[in-house]
């Protein structure tokens, strides 16, 4: 979208310092991605730019105006946890770049979620690239690394000793978001610490260390309950629906009540109309609409082109939802000619004594495929995969 970097970027493009990027990695995370890094990020105008802060603020103000009990009725009765925070301490929203109805480019809501993304890998990335391509740095928008760990520091250590704060996942070195987990540690200094080592005694939980039991004050919680719920046999100490005496980052049920489930409920001229599947009106055709699971991840249950047969075998209609259709639009021009799309996720930070989350950095996924997932593009596809976006100011 903006030609001149564009055309930059393609000229200095070499296969060498993609690997060299991929070195990096391993070098300042320990280990390589286990997702695809696409060879470019994207170029948006300052523009751009403000049309997504102007829906992100927007959809911020509705969030806020939502009741608890609103919002709590997406909470599914079996995963509620006690002890509920006032707000998320992260929140994510997911525009598609897209061609509206008027022939303009404009972001479109694709979700949101109140759950962690790749806040500790994408800012180290973002330093990887402007290595790579020193002219970067005139398009950087963000804050500097030590400004903006600080402020992730505050958020998820809140003053707590670093030893007392875990990051806690399933299974964590076999996750493909490893490289994060692996550079939040290196920059907060707190452990990474497998579910199943959590041990529980009375109301605390505490991990080993050798011989020493540390207490656990925090949780940075990176467990994602649809994959808690459909790992078979998987053993743990404590239940995180326990009355725990320990502070979540954020609070589970807030991965359900950020999530597409408030969709319907939002409005903005890059909002796309959303129905829940129970509710959708038979004046709507169905052929403009995508069928969507509330609660799943990485594309996992869409359905591009429903149809009334399959929307009659479904059981819990008001576990779905119907999004209108957006038209990704292929703008970023790759070295062989070919162009991608992509989406944009911009990434807050919510102190809790703040009023608002902050913007703090961006994530891209480009895609040559109908869905924004690299496992649907081909295998010799280049410009997909996880990026970010660079602004002209």
């Amino acid at each position: 979208m903006i030609p001149k970097y564009r055309k930059e970027f393609n000229r200095q493009f070499t296969d060498e310092k993609y690997q060299k990027i991929h070195r990096q990695v391993i070098n300042d995370c320990g280990t390589d991605c286990g997702f695809r890094l696409s060879e470019s990020p994207v170029f948006l105008t300052s523009d751009f730019k403000n049309k997504l802060i102007s829906a992100s603020n927007s959809i911020i103000e509705q969030i806020k105006s939502m009741s608890p009990e609103e919002l709590s009725k997406a909470i599914p009765k079996n995963h509620i946890v006690p002890n509920d925070s006032k707000k998320p301490h992260f929140l994510a929203i997911d525009f598609g770049i897209c061609k509206d109805e008027k022939g303009e480019i404009s972001p479109k809501l694709i979700e949101l979620q109140g759950f962690p993304s790749l806040y500790g890998f994408k800012k180290l990335y973002e330093q990887m690239l402007i290595d790579a391509y020193p002219f970067l740095d005139e398009v950087r928008h963000t804050i500097s690394k030590e400004e903006y760990f600080e402020k992730l520091k505050n958020v998820i250590l809140s003053g707590e000793n670093p030893e007392n704060v875990i990051l806690m996942e399933i299974h964590p070195e076999k996750q493909k978001t490893y490289a994060d987990f692996k550079a939040t540690q290196k920059m907060l200094g707190i452990p990474i610490i497998d579910l199943a080592d959590v041990k529980k005694s009375g109301r605390e939980l505490y991990y080993e260390d050798g011989n020493k039991k540390i207490p656990i004050r925090r949780i940075y919680n990176r467990v994602i309950f649809d994959e808690l719920d459909k790992i078979p046999n998987l053993k743990t100490n404590f239940d995180f629906r326990d009355d725990l005496d320990i502070e979540w980052v954020t609070h589970p049920n807030w991965f359900f009540k950020i999530s597409k489930y408030i969709l319907p409920k939002l409005k903005h001229e890059f909002v796309p109309k959303s129905y829940f599947l129970n509710e959708f009106p038979g004046t709507e055709n169905l052929s403009d609409y995508v069928l969507k699971p509330l609660f799943s991840f990485a594309g996992s249950g869409i359905d591009l082109n429903p149809t009334k047969q399959i929307i009659d075998q479904i059981n819990d209609p008001e576990n779905f939802i119907m999004q209108r259709k957006v038209s990704y639009e292929p703008l970023f021009e790759d070295i062989n000619g070919d162009f991608s799309k992509a989406e944009i996720r911009m990434l807050f930070l919510w102190d809790p004594k703040a009023e608002n989350p902050e913007w703090v950095i961006n994530l891209v996924r480009m895609t040559k495929a109908a869905m924004v997932n690299v496992d649907f593009n081909r295998k010799d596809a280049i410009w997909i995969g996880s990026s970010m976006a660079f602004f002209d100011e």
